[in-house]
């Protein structure tokens, strides 16, 4: 059964290379062929953000506190955005209150949000009087802040002038249908 196999394979692919062989290509002496150009077009759009990158980039106030995230962009018939939805509160999505804000009053960042935490490479200086027998030390840690390399296709994040409570207080976003 095994060798029978083998041959029906062999006699198929002797069969399909015949049919390969048969179709050459027609070659004309009189001209000579002309020079294939192949072009290559290629679009860059440097500088530009992708959309579904902005969905989920968290929103900051002019404090760095975190007040939510882009939940949504929306826009008008001529492709232009004009809203964006903004999730604020809640807890892996349960509670979360929709609001919707003009798309212009968003600021976006490259920069990362300065980081509240301190490194530990201190300073000391040591004062006291001449003696010897006082002293006192002060030890001081420099406020580092992070910043990431710039994204090229999106924002690190968004820039809002609200607080989270009047982001709370304003009127819920829901979807017409």
């Amino acid at each position: 059964m095994l060798m029978k196999s083998i041959a029906a394979g062999l006699a198929g692919t002797a069969l399909l290379a015949t049919v390969a062989f048969a179709q050459s290509p027609t070659t004309t002496t009189d001209k000579a062929a002309p020079a294939a150009t192949a072009t290559t077009t290629t679009t860059t759009a440097s500088g530009e953000w992708r959309a579904s990158k902005m969905s989920g980039l968290k929103v900051y106030n002019d404090a760095n506190e975190n007040i939510g995230s882009i939940n949504d962009l929306l826009m008008d018939k001529s492709g232009a955005i004009k809203i964006a939805v903004i999730g604020v509160g809640g807890f892996l999505g349960m509670g979360e209150h929709l609001v919707a804000v003009p798309y212009e009053k968003l600021k976006f960042v490259n920069e990362a949000v300065a980081s509240t935490t301190t490194t530990r490479p201190a300073t000391t200086t040591t004062t006291g009087a001449a003696t010897g027998t006082e002293k006192t030390t002060t030890t001081t840690a420099p406020a580092t802040s992070s910043t990431s390399s710039t994204s090229k296709w999106y924002p690190d994040h968004a820039v809002f002038n609200a607080s989270k409570d009047e982001l709370k207080n304003m009127p819920e976003f829901k979807y017409s249908e």
